[in-house]
């Protein structure tokens, strides 16, 4: 990496590499440690030795709040995570301030909320509930197996998202933002969204499952990103509702495509 970074002299690196699903990192805590965290701090080892002065951009993660000392989270909220997954985000976001403060790399942090987009993969809950809805509504499924129902995210649309991404690397200064909505949802009522935009009733279909349910939940993440909205100029342009259409809207598409419908 350091040889790469020397040869093309980015004036601008975004590191979201991660193993980042959360349920598989109890399962692959030293994998996704190795990954998530490690991996951030050999390519911030790779930039100081470079010598190259880019712009690096940290994807950190609301997982990083877990057991939340607040509500809602903003830039100085207590870390308490709740998974491998969180702990290694955790690891990653504070190496960056370390090499930002003792190396001056143009280091930037984005604690992102849940962002998705119909890119998302189908193993996370959203886009699995937006797929299994699909596939229903097509005659191609009869259920959906869930985990818990009623713990609540803040999501938002991973297009807006980036843009803040980018935005962040825009700045004189380096420095450290919450991104999200500061609206809270609930799986259930991405349920109810999501099959009532299809006309069907969601409690019909949903079946939960333990097996999908985590060691240590994280009931509550909601985020304050009045930070970004000062600095940045950001707004949220997609909301909740609309989100989860366009993603329930691309998986018919998809289906019917495969399948010929």
């Amino acid at each position: 990496m350091t040889h790469l970074i020397y040869n093309l002299h980015p004036d601008e690196i975004y590191h979201l590499g991660a193993q980042s699903h959360v349920r598989v990192s109890f399962e692959m805590p030293e994998f996704t440690a190795d990954i998530t965290g490690m991996g951030t701090t050999r390519l911030l080892e790779a930039i100081r030795r470079s010598g190259i002065r880019t712009r690096f951009y940290q994807a950190s993660s609301s997982e990083m709040f877990g057991k939340v000392r607040e509500v809602p989270q903003n830039e100085h909220t207590p870390f308490y995570p709740r998974s491998p997954y969180g702990v290694a985000k955790v690891y990653g976001h504070w190496i960056t301030v370390n090499y930002r403060e003792s190396y001056g790399l143009h280091a930037t942090s984005g604690i992102l909320f849940n962002h998705e987009s119909p890119r998302r993969g189908l193993e996370f809950v959203t886009r699995k509930t937006t797929y299994g809805v699909a596939r229903i509504k097509l005659g191609l499924a009869n259920e959906l197996r869930l985990g818990n129902l009623e713990a609540r995210r803040d999501w938002g649309y991973a297009g807006d998202y980036v843009r803040a991404m980018w935005l962040m690397l825009q700045q004189p200064e380096p420095d450290d933002y919450v991104i999200a909505t500061g609206e809270t949802h609930s799986i259930r009522e991405l349920c109810e969204e999501a099959f009532g935009y299809v006309g069907l009733d969601w409690q019909g279909y949903v079946v939960q499952d333990p097996r999908f349910i985590r060691p240590a939940e994280v009931d509550l993440l909601v985020g304050d990103p009045s930070k970004a909205r000062q600095v940045l100029g950001w707004e949220p342009e997609v909301n909740f509702s609309q989100l989860i259409r366009m993603m329930v809207d691309s998986d018919l598409e998809l289906l019917k495509e495969e399948h010929g419908l």
